[in-house]
Parts: structure tokens; sequence; C-alpha cells
């Protein structure tokens, strides 16, 4: 394989301010496994693009590869799962068992290619797009964020397929997904881009180290500058008193025998000195601006969960059964039991019924997703929901806030915890990164009183350190929570147990150990 080489690289959209990326200059070779990583809205998905060079640039992209992107465009939906992997891996009727050679790898139901796209589950829109990602050996592929909707099992057979290539770039957030497959780093920090050798974790602890280096330096600095400062403000002082002193002393007594020149040049020479230190100071702040150009910055996530008795009732489930079509059962009849101050991770292979049963819950009293048995909720109980889908997001942050029912200043101040940059609360959602719409709908319900909180998929195109604000948030307020997620490290430290719905060719559900 060849190398891909950016020179002098600069890009920016038409409403930003500041260049998205600038005069960048990296060289990679194309045989490597690349992770990239960064903040959400650092800009990630739209290096991908321009290796595609599907925007406009400065400066040169220089590479003989021909690149594939992962998740592919669906024009139509609506059309049948079979015929749109056909026309988007240009395959016909005798190499279409390479695909289901894929989806039987990847543990999905060879029915299911009979389906409408739209009418699938995200996990299994996911596995079959990955499909023909599997059996593309010609391109240099660029993969983003594929863990996405997944079940753990899903993400082992990626991390699996992954081990056994060379020569790719993937966005992911899932530390323990990229430590399995990756070779290299590609870090985009807050002012530059750098390539590191190893995996996640090696990149890690070096970041961490440096970050430390900058921090204690940054401490010394603070105390110089607060120093510097305070003696610029106290000569300016003095200049200023000087001045109206010998003003005064001039208006009383016109006569007296002062030598004005005398304190005016006094006043000059300590205006002088004081703006040579206000100088200096402010020559120290952009020295420290520079000094911890790359230290990020996470401010502790806040919530609102109302309180619940402890022997008050939750929720119950008893024998339950879901269906995403009528009469055709999902899963396995399930019973749980939520009480107040439980954080509840649902668990269950793509397509088992997890969603289903959370928007069961939000349909009560009168739903259709009920296929068999009960399910009872408190009706006393104010509920805070986060979909799992959130890309249709559009408008502006003041009429999302408007339509959510929410006050806006809070959910910017939550923004801003996030990691939003001011600039960013005056765009429109529909021109944000899936990344920055997360997290104005996680802020929206951050921002909820709730008794019980639901959250489908909470971290899904969240960067490593807002899934950390995010996991300490929950360590420390413990608020009743209804989750699913995928992320090992996540679920593990968040849990006060884990119900795994089976679907309904498994066997009967059951209660993990706690963690």
């Amino acid at each position: 394989m060849g190398t891909i080489q950016l020179t002098n690289l600069t890009f920016n959209y038409p409403d930003q301010v500041e260049p998205l990326f600038n005069h960048v200059t990296l060289k990679f070779d194309a045989s490597w496994r690349l992770g990239l990583i960064g903040r959400n809205g650092r800009g990630k998905t739209t290096l991908l693009k321009l290796l595609q060079r599907q925007l406009p640039f400065e400066g040169q992209l220089t590479t003989d590869l021909d690149c594939q992107y992962f998740p592919q465009t669906i024009k139509d939906p609506t059309w049948l799962t079979r015929d749109i992997l056909m026309q988007l891996g240009h395959l016909d009727e005798s190499t279409f068992w390479q695909i289901e050679r894929e989806l039987q790898g990847l543990q999905v139901a060879p029915e299911i290619v009979w389906q409408p796209f739209n009418t699938l589950s995200p996990g299994e829109q996911t596995k079959t797009l990955l499909a023909l990602l599997f059996i593309d050996d010609q391109h240099f592929q660029l993969i983003d964020e594929p863990t996405n909707h997944l079940d753990q099992e899903g993400r082992a057979v990626v991390a699996q397929y992954l081990k056994r290539k060379s020569g790719f770039i993937v966005i992911s957030h899932d530390r323990h997904f990229l430590n399995q497959v990756i070779d290299h780093v590609l870090a985009i920090n807050r002012a530059d881009i750098t390539v590191h050798q190893g995996n996640y974790e090696t990149w890690q602890t070096a970041y961490t180290q440096q970050e430390q280096t900058e921090i204690q330096a940054n401490h010394q600095l603070n105390h110089d500058i607060k120093r510097l400062t305070q003696t610029a403000q106290q000569k300016a002082q003095w200049s200023q008193q000087a001045e109206r002193g010998k003003n005064a002393a001039s208006v009383k007594n016109e006569s007296a025998n002062l030598d004005k020149g005398f304190i005016g040049h006094r006043a000059a020479k300590v205006m002088k000195r004081a703006t040579a230190i206000t100088n200096r100071a402010e020559q120290a702040v952009d020295a420290k601006q520079q000094l911890l150009k790359n230290v990020e910055i996470a401010e502790p996530l806040t919530l609102k969960p109302l309180p619940l008795r402890a022997q008050q009732f939750v929720l119950q489930a008893t024998e339950l059964t879901l269906q995403a079509t009528p009469n055709v059962p999902l899963n396995q009849p399930l019973s749980l039991v939520v009480k107040p101050g439980e954080q509840i991770v649902v668990a269950g292979p793509n397509g088992a019924g997890k969603s289903t049963f959370i928007k069961a819950l939000l349909a009560l009293p009168a739903t259709t997703l009920i296929h068999h048995g009960q399910l009872e909720l408190n009706q006393q109980l104010k509920i805070s929901y986060l979909p799992q889908n959130f890309d249709q997001l559009a408008g502006s942050l003041a009429n999302f806030a408007l339509e959510k029912h929410v006050e806006l200043e809070p959910l910017l101040g939550m923004l801003r915890k996030l990691g939003f940059d001011r600039q960013l609360f005056s765009h429109r959602l529909e021109t944000m990164s899936m990344g920055q719409k997360r997290k104005v709908a996680l802020a929206r319900s951050l921002c909820e009183e709730a008794h019980l909180y639901l959250w489908d998929e909470p971290l899904n195109y969240l960067d490593v350190i807002t899934r950390q604000q995010v996991q300490t948030l929950i360590e420390t307020q413990r608020p009743t929570l209804l989750l699913i997620d995928h992320d090992v490290d996540f679920v593990t430290a968040v849990a006060t147990r884990t119900y795994q719905i089976e679907p309904i060719e498994c066997s009967h559900p059951r209660f993990d150990s706690e963690h």
C-alpha cells in the first residue's frame, strides 16, 4: 500500500470564524490501522470527507488510494434491504451469497433482507451495511462509528474483522474496541493533529503524562500572571493619582510654587512602567494559552432527579412479550421490577426488543407494543426520555428549548459543560455533527426534573471525555435510571444490575450478577 500525505491543509466551513484545520501537515502509511479520535465537533467526519475530496480545501492532499466510506448513504430507505445492498455493493444474484455469508457471521437473521430497510432496528441496519464493508477488499476504508447501535457480540465480530485487515481509518469512542483493533492513533486535539504509534491505551498514557506536565507549569504561570497584573494595576493607579494631584493643586492655587512639569514627568514614567508590566502580563497570558493548547477541560455534569420513597413502586413487567409488528413477538417473556435509586441496564442482542420495551413504557396506558403479559408504571412518575434516534434535529437551540419545555439558559450552560464553544450556540441543529446533536439531546434530559430517566444508548457518538462525564454523574448522583448501552466499561461502572432480554428463539431471560 501507499501513503496518505496532507501538506498545509486548511479548511473551514463558511460560518466559522477560525479554520477547523489550519495548515495541517501529516503523513501516514496506508497499511496502518488508524484510530481517529477527538472531542465532538473537532472535525473527525470532516477529515474523512476531505480524504474523499468531497469538500474544497487549501493545501495539498496526496494519495493513490481509492477510499470507501462507512456508513454508506441510503437514498430510499423504503426499499427492500436486499435491493439496497445489491445496489450499493454492485452485486447480482450470483454474488449476493457473499452478503448472506457475512450476515450469518454478524448473527443477523437471513430473512431480514426481504424487509424494507427502514423497518430494521438501528443495530440491524448497521450490521447489514457492515456486511458490505466486509466483502470489500479493494478500497482503503474510512469507517465512521461502526459500533453505534451494535450489541456486544456485534462489536466483537467487527473487532475480529478489523484485526485481520490492514489499511483503514476508524472513528470510534469505544476504548475497549479501539484497544483491540488499532496500531496507530490519529488524534485531533484542541490545537493540532498528532499521530502516535500504539493502541488507544498507549496514546492515553502518553497524553495524560503530557497533560499533567502542562497543568503543573500552568499553576506557576497563573501565579506569575496574577503578580504581574496586580503590579501593573498598582502602578497605573499611582500614575492616575499623581496626575489628578497635579491638576487639583493647579486649580486651587495657580501661583503655587509647584513644579507641574516634574509631577507630569513622574506620572508619565509610572504610566510607562505600568504599561510595560501590563504588556508582560498579556504576553504571559498568551504563553499560558500556548502552554495549555491541548489540555481538555471537563466540568462536572449535574442532574435534577426528583425524590422517591424507597418503598414506592416505579415499574413492573410480568411475563411480558413485545411486538414491533402485529402478532409477531420479539422476546421471551420477561418479568422485571424497578425500585427507586436503581440503575438497571437492559441488555440483549439487536432486535430483541430493548428499545421497544422503553417505548412501551412511554406509550402506557394505551400501547400497541405489548404482545402478551402486563406492564405497570407508577402513574405519579415524571419521566425524562433520551431516545436512540436524534439525527433529525433541526432549527435553533432557542426553538429546541421551547419545543422541549426546558429553559434556554440552563440548556446552554449544560452544553458548555459538555464542551460546546459559545459560537455554536448560534448554529442551526441540522448543521451540527452527530456528536454535537447527541449532546444537545443529552443536555435536554439533564436539564429535566424527573423521577425516572429512560436513556436509550446515550453514549452513541459521544467522545471519551463526555462518556467519562456521564459515567461520573451517574456514579455520583445515582438517579433512578433504566438504560440501554453496549459500552462494556461504562455498563460495568454504573449498573446496579443488568437485565437480559432474550429474543424469541433464545433461552429464558435472566438477571445477570450485580456489578
